[in-house]
């Protein structure tokens, strides 16, 4: 038998991180009897959606009319997952409590409008607070992944704030709202609109599949406040429909892209993103867990793979730079006889309670909203 004085033998451990949908989602609403023989949706039975025709025949009424609007759009989304409620009396907090725990990032509720009803806030509750309560206590505390957005509208021609300005829980960053002129479910086509981008792109000026005449400059105003030529964008929380007439063609598209909140994450872009990469980190990092040690090696290890996380986001334009900080690290990397009490104590908790803190920054590189440009002629 010949020498060998290298010998080699390859084990192949790959690991493929969990991927989030960014586009799905659920729409819950009411069903008028189902003709021509098709099967009906259960009520209260979430029921998975890849086409609109089938939409139409098995939930007619408000929730297939919804539905097939969202696919309508383009990019649209690739699965809706519809609930139908009880049109008589539609528990729509039950409703809520089925997608809870579904595969989902956005929610409509099928042609129910902003109005006093809707937004009523004591027993029994409007429909549209429990949507706003739900994408923000299932975004905090539904666990990875369930993170999402609600998306609502005014009334028809609306451009009366009154119900939601100082409206903590419907004035939320995890809420988006949208005013329009259409006889259409303007709700569920923004749903759809959002759906089809991915959670980096900003909303601004993007098309929306509906017919939906323009509102005028002082209905805009209203909507959105009053900007100067230097100004940013105002913003109260509320988007709007629009046909600018320098874009050909005559289309309708998104006015802004702003979340409920324009104190907190003004920008939908900005929410949708966050959710991306909390996900993504965890579900890059939770290989770590349980395998790495507290050590030098351990940590530069945990470092390397949120760097290989985040690098190519710069490259894309997306990011426009990030920092990973271990302090702990910094600590492990000295000699131990120049440690002080205080800080070969941390070490030693740290390796007791075997958690490790890492700070993650980045800078978000955010889409052009306004140009001012001056044009001097000499």
């Amino acid at each position: 038998m010949a020498v060998q004085y290298v010998r080699v033998q390859s084990t192949v451990n790959l690991f493929a991180p969990a991927v989030r949908a960014f586009g799905n989602i659920a729409v819950i609403g009411k069903v008028t009897a189902p003709g021509g023989g098709a099967p009906p949706i259960d009520i209260n039975v979430p029921t998975a959606f890849t086409d609109a025709t089938d939409a139409l025949t098995r939930a007619p009424g408000d929730l297939g009319a919804a539905i097939a609007l969202a696919f309508a759009q383009s990019p649209g989304p690739s699965l809706v997952i519809g609930v139908r409620v009880d049109s008589a009396a539609p528990a729509w907090n039950t409703a809520l409590d089925l997608v809870a725990n579904q595969d989902v990032q956005l929610v409509a509720l099928a042609n129910v409008p902003l109005n006093a009803a809707n937004a009523k806030a004591d027993a029994p509750e409007g429909p549209l607070v429990t949507l706003a309560k739900h994408v923000a206590t299932v975004s905090e505390s539904g666990g990875d992944g369930r993170q999402r957005m609600g998306v609502g509208m005014l009334p028809k021609d609306s451009t009366d704030l009154a119900l939601f300005t100082g409206n903590a829980t419907l004035a939320h960053e995890r809420m988006v709202w949208i005013a329009h002129r259409s006889t259409q479910d303007a709700a569920a086509a923004v749903a759809g609109t959002i759906a089809g981008y991915e959670p980096h792109v900003s909303l601004l000026l993007k098309p929306v599949n509906i017919n939906s005449p323009s509102f005028s400059q002082a209905d805009i105003d209203r909507i959105n406040g009053t900007e100067t030529f230097t100004s940013g964008p105002a913003g109260k929380g509320v988007n709007w429909l629009t046909s600018p007439s320098i874009i050909p063609g005559n289309g309708v598209y998104l006015g802004e892209g702003y979340t409920g909140n324009p104190g907190g994450k003004k920008y939908i872009d900005i929410q949708r993103k966050v959710d991306d990469l909390t996900f993504r980190l965890n579900a890059q990092l939770i290989r770590s867990v349980g395998n790495l040690r507290i050590s030098r090696s351990g940590l530069r290890a945990v470092i390397a793979q949120l760097e290989a996380l985040l690098a190519p986001e710069v490259q894309n334009d997306v990011l426009n730079g990030f920092e990973v900080v271990a302090p702990l690290l910094s600590l492990l990397d000295r000699d131990p006889a120049t440690l002080t009490a205080v800080e070969a104590e941390r070490i030693h908790q740290a390796e007791v309670n075997r958690i490790v803190q890492i700070m993650v920054a980045v800078k978000y590189s955010g889409a052009i909203h306004r140009l001012s440009i001056s044009l001097k002629f000499d």
